[in-house]
């Protein structure tokens, strides 16, 4: 038996969209860039029209045998996450790939309810978000004893986007660990 832990780095975050354009779009607002104009290893592009997934690959991923889709990487500077966007297209004898929420995720809700992005002036980008119509659940709110500012915006489909600006001055200063 081997006691070392796995040896991971990140890869990506995963989004399945409803419409690839307008989530491209979103995603610029908040400073990402295409990194790839599809998902290479699953055969996919961003062109007009939708690939048929190779069944490997969705049997890999969990998905119905060779599902229709289209993507994109896009990338928030040059590092790593990067962020897959995928859009399923409908069966024409099937129910589309990706069924929408029955409501939107809450950060009250089991699995992964969020996306955090780091601001270094959450006031000045809540305000340009606002004026290009990104929606809000709030404005920017001062945390607990002041340790961060956070605001969370939802991306076209209502997947919800933290924007935190961490105040680490006013942070506890963690126990040693001896």
């Amino acid at each position: 038996m081997n006691d070392k832990m796995p040896q991971f780095a990140w890869g990506h975050i995963n989004i399945n969209v409803s419409n690839l354009e307008r989530s491209i779009a979103f995603y610029q607002k908040l400073g990402f860039e295409s990194y790839r104009p599809g998902i290479p290893y699953l055969d996919l592009t961003s062109e007009a029209g939708v690939r048929e997934m190779p069944e490997t690959c969705a049997r890999a991923l969990g998905l119905a045998a060779a599902p229709r889709a289209r993507a994109c990487i896009m990338q928030l500077g040059r590092g790593f996450p990067k962020l897959d966007l995928i859009e399923f297209a409908a069966q024409t004898q099937a129910k589309p790939q990706a069924k929408p929420q029955a409501k939107p995720l809450s950060n009250a809700d089991l699995g992964l309810v969020r996306l955090c992005l780091a601001a270094k002036d959450l006031r000045e980008d809540y305000l340009r978000l606002n004026e290009q119509g990104v929606p809000f659940i709030s404005e920017p709110q001062l945390c607990q004893d002041g340790m961060a500012d956070i605001a969370i915006c939802m991306d076209p489909d209502g997947t919800l986007i933290e924007l935190i600006q961490p105040h680490l001055d006013k942070w506890p200063t963690p126990a040693s660990s001896e």
